[in-house]
């Protein structure tokens, strides 16, 4: 299915019931006094995220959603009943928007969290509160208040521990397959893949991480360039990015640009991206013979100045690969002993 990761819809909670004027009508009470029940209260609109979404496709045939309105109030004390809530679920990792005043709601990263988008209106109240002892038989009442309506804007930023990322036909899609079960599409041609893909790396029974690949990215993607502005913000939630690039790029350019100019897109975008463990895959060292591919390496690694983790590797041949992603969940343990840590400190 293709991942549809920013829509916009408008959500509307529900009225508030009218108050009601009534009066008491019993045998041998011949002068009843005010009984008009109050209205009910209209229903809201909520966010729930599920875990088990991963696109706002849906959201592409239905933007409009409405609660529902409360019952006006009857005589002889009776409440109208209060209106149905609209429950709008989305996938984890949902950005809520107010399209309006550019504000950011909510940002929904577990699951079964709730976010209360637009609230019912109040209901109205019946002529019973309007009793005085210079008032024995008030027929005011008040009307329902109007529910509140809302544009929003979702904007779906995946949740993922390592994020892949590089130029087109950087061998991402093939990595993705070669390490974990998804099968994004893979090509013998220049190719970019045109929606992010997610795939569970399990190196062992009970230790796992989930992995995306990442459209490839241009440059003058930062500034709306190609795909890439669109998911750029999917790798600011990971933890960790895999940089993928050609050791001997198709269209001749040097690898050593490629990696300038994809850290030029990050700085453009969100500088904080530079800031996260980047690790650089040289892939498709089997286009090359063993030592020429060892060569050029050494060559790009030092053309960079490269000071972080960095490996020779081969998605196509699976070759390095199971190295590569035995290292990343060991990093990840790490972090995770670190922040379980930090938290016991405080």
């Amino acid at each position: 299915m293709k991942l549809v990761d920013e829509v916009e819809i408008t959500v509307t909670a529900g009225n508030g019931g009218n108050g009601c004027v009534g009066f008491r009508r019993e045998k041998f009470i011949p002068l009843g006094g005010p009984d008009g029940g109050d209205g009910g209260n209209g229903g809201s609109v909520l966010i729930v995220t599920d875990e088990n979404l991963n696109t706002l496709v849906d959201f592409r045939h239905q933007t409009m959603f409405r609660a529902g309105r409360g019952e006006n109030g009857m005589g002889r004390q009776m409440y109208g009943k209060g209106g149905d809530d609209k429950v709008i679920v989305v996938p984890v990792g949902t950005v809520v928007h107010n399209v309006m005043t550019d504000e950011v709601i909510g940002d929904l990263t577990e699951h079964g969290q709730s976010l209360l988008v637009a609230r019912g209106g109040q209901g109205g109240l019946g002529n019973m509160h309007f009793k005085s002892s210079t008032n024995r038989s008030p027929r005011q009442s008040t009307t329902g208040e109007p529910g509140e309506e809302r544009t929003l804007r979702l904007e779906l930023k995946l949740l993922a521990d390592i994020g892949l990322l590089g130029f087109p036909n950087a061998g991402k899609s093939t990595l993705i397959r070669a390490v974990s079960a998804a099968t994004p599409k893979v090509a013998d041609y220049p190719f970019t893949t045109l929606y992010p893909n997610l795939g569970v790396v399990s190196v062992e029974p009970a230790r796992s991480f989930v992995i995306a690949d990442i459209p490839g990215l241009i440059e003058g993607a930062a500034d709306g360039a190609g795909l890439g502005a669109l998911f750029l913000r999917h790798i600011q939630r990971t933890r960790v990015l895999l940089h993928l690039v050609e050791i001997a790029p198709l269209d001749g350019t040097d690898a050593v640009d490629q990696v300038r100019a994809i850290e030029r897109e990050l700085e453009k975008f969100d500088a904080a991206l530079l800031d996260k463990p980047r690790w650089l895959l040289i892939n498709k060292a089997d286009t090359l013979l063993p030592e020429e591919a060892e060569a050029e390496a050494a060559r790009i690694i030092e053309a960079l100045g490269w000071t972080a983790p960095w490996f020779l590797i081969s998605g196509l041949a699976h070759d390095g690969t199971r190295e590569v992603m035995l290292k990343v969940q060991a990093t990840l343990d790490d972090m995770d002993r670190e922040e379980r840590e930090a938290a016991d400190a405080v």
